[in-house]
């Protein structure tokens, strides 16, 4: 009875972001506690769960499981080795209580810590000296991951997510458990072929369910529906993690057959590049974006402010839109949320009711940001816990106030958190619709959280470590020439390909 190993490490870092995530920064459960944890969430271990509990004929060996609450900046080095220390820990324990036969892993790919460029690649060599060469691996991915050589190397399959905006978590674990149990119980030899493709890309074009990069999906949907498929997807990493080998990947891994599976890859590959030109984000100045919010008479206008999407690793402090608003003398209702742990604690020291004089902005990202000083009433403390509207995930800003300053109003947290949906407005008191402009930093979201009522939505060029205007972030590490960094002339697509056996 083949006994399989279940473990976890995600998170998704920004370079750009100045300040450090550390080891406190995750949710850790290990044992039979991951188990109970990931049967209760529709993330991908609950996913491979759900088809390693309902078959009889294997075992389960739960190990270790490290998700970090939101994105942030890069891992310090001794939460890195903290975190490497208790992953090997936990499979050396999972393989004294009995032979280990296969693993299901759950990673992200876009992690990034001060010594390790490759924390995902480094996770898999260690689970590779605990429990050996002969062990299949399969490794769930963000598609937002870098995929690297080592990672390819170390693995048996990868599967990497099919859906943006990310639905498909849950799906995804199920996808990889299944492709393991192919592996162990049907005897498949898995192949598989990855293109570089060099290509930072962003924008709707990048939307599972309208945008071109739906071609891709549905033929990697199709090659997995075949009688040979086991995995396949295209991989488009995230830009503001700069490392060695950040780009665009297509993936496919065949049972066994190794032309077929480098003809698929260098397809998708393909039908990629043909596209690439249009997945940028149409970005508007930040003087011009605040000038067009104006001319609004009805409705709401949302700023979305993805240059500083907390759920991209950025800081979540930035200031830029609001304080372009009080230079304009903009007269509608504002939401806006931002972090910043000071005025926060001020907050609290005043109480409901009453007013304070306190700085907002920069107090993380000071080199992009300037303190805004205001005088505000304090209208709500809360203690930051609650769940998210998208998937019901537990989520925790720290102590958060909303403060009033005119006609602004401002949600504070102590720390960064997500904000891809409208659940911290939400759980804040604050209704997106009740005003005439909604400051929303997130690079997308769900058509239906804002573009589908609002009155107008404006991307607007702002500054901040998540930029889609990816030209001003800094790469100095990834790959070049990159597009849209550089000018890509005469791209080839060349199929690598990996194997274990």
């Amino acid at each position: 009875m083949p006994r399989i190993v279940v473990a976890e490490c995600k998170q998704e870092v920004s370079t750009f972001n100045p300040t450090t995530s550390c080891f406190e920064d995750f949710r850790v459960v290990t044992g039979d506690a991951l188990l109970v944890h990931h049967r209760r969430v529709r993330e991908e271990v609950g996913g491979a769960l759900s088809v390693l509990d309902a078959d009889s004929r294997v075992t389960l060996a739960p190990a270790f499981g490290a998700s970090a609450n939101t994105s942030g900046g890069i891992l310090k080095a001794a939460s890195f080795q903290r975190l490497c220390a208790e992953w090997r820990a936990s499979l050396v324990d999972a393989a004294k209580l009995g032979p280990v036969d296969g693993a299901c892993f759950s990673l992200h790919g876009a992690m990034q810590a001060e010594t390790e460029d490759d924390p995902e690649g480094a996770l898999l060599e260690i689970a590779r000296q605990v429990l050996g060469d002969k062990v299949p691996f399969v490794v769930s991915l963000d598609l937002h991951g870098v995929l690297t050589d080592k990672m390819l190397r170390l693995s048996d399959a990868v599967v990497p997510y099919h859906t943006y905006p990310h639905v498909d978590f849950f799906e995804t674990g199920v996808r990889s458990a299944k492709l393991l149990l192919k592996i162990l119980l049907d005897g498949a030899k898995p192949v598989t072929a990855r293109v570089k493709i060099p290509a930072l890309v962003r924008g709707d074009e990048l939307i599972t369910e309208t945008g071109s990069i739906g071609e891709c999906i549905r033929l990697a949907q199709r090659i997995e529906a075949t009688q040979v498929g086991l995995a396949a997807g295209v991989m488009w990493g995230n830009p503001f993690t700069d490392v060695p080998e950040l780009r665009t990947n297509s993936i496919v891994t065949l049972d066994g057959d190794e032309a077929a599976v480098k003809r698929y890859a260098v397809e998708l590959a393909d039908i990629f590049w043909k596209h690439h030109e249009k997945m940028r984000v149409p970005l508007t100045g930040l003087t011009e974006s605040v000038r067009l919010a104006g001319q609004v008479t009805e409705g709401t206008v949302v700023m979305m402010d993805a240059a500083d999407a907390t759920s991209s690793g950025a800081s979540g402090d930035s200031n830029a839109i609001v304080r372009e608003v009080l230079k304009q003398n903009y007269s509608g209702r504002v939401l806006a949320p931002i972090v910043d742990a000071p005025a926060v604690k001020q907050a609290f020291a005043a109480g409901i009711g009453g007013t304070i004089r306190t700085r907002v902005g920069g107090s993380i990202d000071s080199a992009r940001f300037a303190p805004l000083e205001i005088e505000a009433r304090v209208r709500l403390l809360s203690d930051g816990k609650f769940r998210s509207e998208s998937f019901g995930w537990p989520w925790d800003s720290g102590d958060t106030a909303v403060l009033e300053a005119g006609n602004i109003t401002l949600v504070v947290g102590s720390r960064p958190v997500s904000l891809f949906d409208r659940s911290w407005f939400y759980a804040n008191g604050q209704d997106p619709r009740h005003f005439n402009m909604v400051i929303v930093k997130s690079p997308h979201c769900e058509h239906h959280m804002f573009a589908a009522w609002c009155a107008k939505l404006i991307n607007v060029d702002a500054p901040g470590s998540t930029s889609a205007n990816v030209k001003t972030l800094g790469h100095r590490k990834c790959a070049r020439p990159m597009f849209p960094l550089d000018d890509v002339q005469n791209f080839q697509s060349v199929a690598d390909v990996f194997r274990r056996w």
